[in-house]
C-alpha cells in the first residue's frame, strides 16, 4: 500500500522557517518525480517544488525560487520542504505528491500518489 505522509507544517510569523517532510512507502515502482504542490483556499493547487531524483534535478515556483529547498534522505524514502523567509501569501495546505514518470512541475493532475497534506500558516 502506498503511503504519503506529511508533517511539519505549522503557524508561523512572516520571515521565519519551516522543514516540512513526506515520508513515503510502498512503492511499487522507483518514484521519477517527487514534487511539493500547495493549495491556498479559494486557489487552484499550485506546484512548489520538483526533484527528479534520477537526473538530480530540482525544479521551482518562481514564487519560492530562492527562498524554498527540495531534498530527499539518503534511503530515498523521505521528501523534504525547507522553507525559509516565509511570507504570508505562502499560507496554504501543502502536499507532497509523486509519480513513476517524468512529470512537470505545473500540472498536478497528473501525479498519481498524492499525501493527505499538511497546513503551513504564516501570519504578518
Amino acid at each position: 500500500q502506498v503511503q504519503l505522509v506529511e508533517s511539519g507544517g505549522d503557524s508561523v510569523q512572516a520571515g521565519g522557517s519551516l522543514r516540512l517532510s513526506c515520508a513515503t512507502s510502498g512503492f511499487p515502482h522507483t518514484m521519477f518525480s517527487m514534487a511539493w504542490f500547495r493549495q491556498a483556499p479559494g486557489k487552484e493547487r499550485e506546484g512548489v517544488a520538483a526533484l527528479y531524483e534520477a537526473t538530480s534535478t530540482t525544479r521551482y515556483a518562481d514564487s519560492v525560487r530562492g527562498r524554498f529547498t527540495v531534498s530527499q534522505n539518503n534511503a530515498k524514502n523521505t521528501l523534504y520542504l525547507q522553507m525559509d523567509n516565509l511570507k504570508p501569501e505562502d499560507t496554504a495546505v501543502y502536499y507532497c505528491a509523486a509519480d513513476r514518470l517524468f512529470r512537470p512541475l505545473a500540472n498536478p493532475a497528473l501525479y498519481t500518489y498524492w499525501g493527505q497534506g499538511t497546513q503551513v500558516t504564516v501570519s504578518s
